[in-house]
């Protein structure tokens, strides 16, 4: 069946009619989806900055713009694959563990159906829940985490779950495949040296943005790879990974990070992996100006859909 793809801006104005993703069609208005963008408007885990919880409506509107042809990739996502907008997962805001059961039973679903996840956030709580969905169907995943910040602390204010605790409690769990762990992006203080030797008790590795400004993208790329291997790949990137000047609105900033120009060349060498689903996160459009982030956010979500896109035809 030849994929529904998105509405033609040569009829209809990319300022007109419904904001889906890319202007792409609903998930109820195709009868199959291979790879699936949905929105999880949750932020009641922040420790800082709320406002999240806006956060796929917002990167929604931002892809109007969006175009069928990726040329970096030399790929028609569109066309090779059905992708769909699959709406919103409604979360409880007032209970954080009900939420999390929500968020993974209705991406289970998701999984269950044939597709493949582009995740909105949403706080990088969200993160827990999908991976332990797709371990049910992939086992223990390797990981991707594009981010300022470790987000393998214990707890907040005596709180287990969090956007600053998933990937802590995802290695505890099981549901990460601790031979293929790496942050990329890290930057900024914290609260002791302790947190970077835990964080490599678990399984970490380490790519600063420094590393990433002295050592290059091609050479950062296939560092990325080699350790990740051929095992199914989970992508997690919290918005904040980008320095302030390329997403200001966002919840916890950092100075001193990557360029949108730099993640986007480090996703698109990602492609041939095997991907299994995505997320972009903390994307707050209250502290954004002008759309900086969220723009930045729509064209990371598109560069993940493409990435899966390839995968599903290959």
């Amino acid at each position: 069946m030849t994929p529904i793809g998105p509405i033609d801006s040569s009829v209809v104005p990319r300022f007109a009619g419904l904001a889906t993703f890319a202007r792409l069609p609903r998930v109820d208005q195709v009868g199959r989806a291979d790879v699936a963008v949905v929105g999880i408007p949750f932020d009641s885990g922040v420790s800082y900055r709320p406002g999240a919880r806006f956060g796929p409506a917002a990167v929604r509107e931002a892809s109007r713009l969006l175009r069928p042809y990726h040329p970096g990739l030399d790929v028609s996502p569109f066309e090779r694959a059905q992708v769909v907008d699959a709406g919103d997962i409604a979360a409880n805001p007032m209970d954080i563990p009900q939420a999390i059961d929500t968020i993974e039973r209705a991406a289970g679903e998701l999984l269950d159906s044939g597709s493949r996840l582009v995740s909105i956030g949403g706080d990088h709580t969200i993160a827990l829940p999908l991976l332990r969905a797709l371990s049910q169907r992939h086992g223990p995943v390797a990981l991707l985490h594009f981010d300022a910040h470790l987000d393998t602390w214990d707890s907040y204010f005596g709180a287990s779950y969090t956007h600053g605790t998933p990937f802590r409690r995802a290695v505890e769990e099981g549901v990460l495949d601790t031979s293929a762990l790496c942050h990329v992006g890290i930057r900024g203080p914290l609260y002791s040296r302790s947190d970077l030797t835990g964080d490599k008790e678990l399984g970490f590795g380490i790519v600063t943005s420094a590393d990433v400004m002295r050592r290059g993208v091609d050479e950062v790329v296939g560092g990325l790879r080699e350790r990740i291997g051929d095992r199914p790949l989970y992508v997690s990137v919290d918005i904040d990974v980008l320095d302030p000047a390329h997403a200001p609105g966002t919840g916890t900033p950092e100075a001193g990070g990557m360029t949108s120009r730099e993640l986007l060349e480090i996703l698109r060498g990602l492609a041939g992996t095997n991907l299994v689903s995505a997320d972009v996160v903390e994307v707050a459009p209250a502290y954004d100006h002008t759309e900086i982030t969220s723009i930045a956010a729509s064209h990371v979500a598109y560069d993940l859909v493409s990435l899966l896109a390839m995968g599903v035809s290959a």
